[in-house]
């Protein structure tokens, strides 16, 4: 009986496992030191690649993007997806995600803005006047694209655009939705669309569209594009968060033509 261990030993075993777990894995609410992952919307693809480039060169810490409508990153986000920021194209589907308590409190901001545009293929455009009594329909012939206006902002954008202006029940049954904006500018480009509603940004970043006009802005909710740190985020990734809303973020969102709104 002398071998057998007491229960202080006992315990001070099992505490001293638990340390060795967190060490071996992590604290859940660390994750990877030197990694972030951001999940964001499609139409900021160019820029954040950019400033996660940046930010790799002056922190040393590695930046992973992924890159799709928001509403479909907002639903993997919900089902466990291991991201640390979130950059969506509207705000509904922040909301969505911080009303699951999936946000950090008081780490949400918004942070860009942008313009609603209507694109056609190169060398084929037509004049086009952003008012009632124009007749977009009859303009045209064939398809349009846009993002899916039930789940991708900017197809709900182009919805209440297009509503605003009296256009859109005699469009909607030739409109192609597409998954994010990003594949509605796609079938514009090949010619697969006659006309395609994205944002200013992703028309500005194509050689293969030209530019027709731009909405009015109270067509539509103003385009907000919040970011939010997430709750399981990695210990660099408030850095990340930060670094986005510094000078040299801003100067690199302006190069691709979003409007920085907090400066």
């Amino acid at each position: 009986m002398k071998n057998r261990p007491s229960m202080i030993a006992i315990s001070y075993r099992l505490i001293l496992l638990g340390m060795g777990w967190l060490i071996a894995f992590g604290n859940p609410a660390w994750g990877e030191p030197g990694t972030v992952t951001i999940y964001a919307a499609a139409s900021t693809t160019n820029a954040l690649k950019e400033i996660g480039a940046l930010y790799e060169k002056e922190r040393g810490v590695k930046v992973i993007s992924s890159f799709a409508a928001a509403s479909a990153l907002a639903k993997q986000i919900e089902q466990g997806a291991p991201a640390d920021l979130f950059v969506s194209a509207d705000l509904r589907w922040m909301d969505y995600l911080d009303k699951l308590g999936k946000v950090v409190e008081g780490k949400r901001r918004n942070l860009l803005n942008n313009t609603l545009v209507l694109v056609a293929p190169k060398g084929k455009g037509f004049p086009v006047r952003m008012e009632q009594s124009f007749n977009l329909p009859a303009a045209f012939e064939g398809k349009w694209c846009t993002g899916d206006p039930a789940s991708v902002p900017v197809g709900s954008y182009a919805k209440q655009a297009l509503t605003t202006l009296g256009w859109w029940q005699a469009l909607e049954p030739r409109l192609v939705g597409t998954q994010d904006v990003r594949s509605a500018l796609a079938f514009v480009e090949r010619g697969e669309c006659a006309l395609g509603i994205v944002y200013e940004t992703d028309a500005k970043g194509s050689d293969q569209v030209e530019t027709l006009a731009a909405f009015p802005a109270d067509s539509h909710q103003r385009i907000v594009y919040p970011v939010a740190l997430l709750q399981g985020a990695g210990r660099d990734a408030l850095g990340f968060y930060d670094f986005l809303f510094s000078k040299e973020a801003a100067a690199v969102f302006t190069k691709y033509g979003f409007m920085v709104i907090w400066q």
